[in-house]
């Protein structure tokens, strides 16, 4: 079991063990990435204020999220090809989900059907959909979901077009997977990947397997809009999440349009470069859909101090990504499971060191004059 004591140990061992080409896939962003380069510095300026002389031995880090009280202040994002960290990582993640009361994001190009992922989550499921070409695929996928059981419907917008990120096409990554001679020596250079994936099968998106048809993953996504949302709203009889939003104006517009819930997010930088840094896009999303409203964010959380920032401007749950990836990556299931857990410690710690027993938290606790 390798030592993991932070995220970036994580990722600093993923990198070891993991193919180039999987790991730019994993951790690349769009264009030259300066945005994530950004988004990583608006959380390193953003001041939490400490203070002292406060009871603060017994700390709470349950949410309570549509009705449901979680284990932890933080879900599992929707991450496509999740397999491709390593054999069984869906499961892992679904597992975890069961283990701690929260959400595993099921992504429409996951490497495991949404069936079997929802049952092994133990009902601890949100399905992410891609509205996709014509969007008749899109609505076989809605039913399906519908039919195993999901309650929660993840919309995710901020794909019209799939972003380019220099580094995994420098790799020459596909989805479905293509291997060329360069692929193949980047594997034989990372055999303990290889073999394990080898002996597992090659990881595919196991939701179109069952549908009978290839997802193309450059398929124009661009003419989905709100009379599609209409759409959804009308066929969803469960929660809707809208994912993907950095706009405050498009936000009042959605809540007026009856979703249940947004998630601000710029997609882990992974799709305009030049996008707004989401923590800094929380404060005025929150402020035009109100105090009340559901709001949920993830984009760049690489710690717990990250997930008591993102609370105190303004969310109501948070979601991690590719650092659960980097875990599996590093260690398998015993990875994920002590990553999870210094997260854990790591938002424990942090609300002590404020003065807070749980994450009902507002802008009190960001450090005054901090560059909000």
């Amino acid at each position: 079991m390798p030592q993991i004591h932070s995220s970036q140990d994580a990722r600093r061992l993923a990198r070891k063990r993991l193919p180039w080409m999987v790991f730019d896939y994993i951790d690349g962003a769009a264009g030259g990435e300066a945005g994530a380069a950004r988004a990583r510095a608006a959380f390193d300026a953003l001041e939490l204020r400490p203070r002292v002389l406060r009871d603060v031995s017994s700390r709470d880090l349950g949410v309570d999220l549509f009705g449901q009280r979680t284990a932890a202040p933080f879900g599992i994002s929707p991450m496509g090809m999740c397999n491709l960290s390593g054999p069984g990582a869906d499961m892992m993640l679904a597992r975890l989900a069961a283990r701690e009361g929260v959400p595993l994001g099921v992504s429409t190009v996951a490497s495991t059907a949404m069936e079997p992922l929802i049952e092994e989550a133990q009902g601890n499921a949100w399905f992410q959909l891609y509205f996709t070409g014509d969007g008749s695929g899109t609505f076989k996928l809605v039913e399906r979901a519908k039919a195993a059981g999901y309650q929660t419907l993840v919309l995710t917008v901020d794909v019209p077009e799939v972003g380019r990120r220099p580094r995994e096409l420098r790799r020459g990554f596909t989805m479905p997977f293509r291997i060329g001679p360069r692929q193949f020596l980047d594997f034989a250079l990372h055999p303990r990947w290889s073999i394990a994936s080898l002996l597992a099968g090659k990881p595919d998106m196991a939701n179109f397997q069952m549908e009978g048809f290839d997802f193309d993953r450059k398929a124009s996504r661009a003419r989905a809009d709100f009379s599609t949302l209409a759409k959804l709203r009308d066929l969803w009889p469960g929660k809707l999440v809208v994912k993907g939003v950095l706009d405050a104006e498009d936000a009042g517009a959605l809540k007026a349009a009856g979703v249940d819930a947004i998630q601000v997010s710029s997609h882990g930088a992974r799709q305009l470069e030049s996008a707004p840094v989401p923590i800094r896009a929380l404060p005025t999303i929150r402020e035009a859909v109100g105090p009340d409203f559901p709001l949920f964010f993830d984009s760049g959380l690489r710690g717990g101090e990250d997930v008591v920032k993102a609370y105190a401007m303004g969310a109501n749950f948070t979601f991690l990504g590719r650092v659960l990836q980097f875990a599996i990556a590093a260690g398998g299931e015993e990875g994920l499971q002590a990553l999870w857990q210094v997260l854990k410690d790591e938002t424990s710690i942090t609300l002590a060191q404020i003065g807070a027993t749980s994450l009902d938290l507002g802008q009190g606790a960001i450090a005054r004059g901090a560059n909000v």
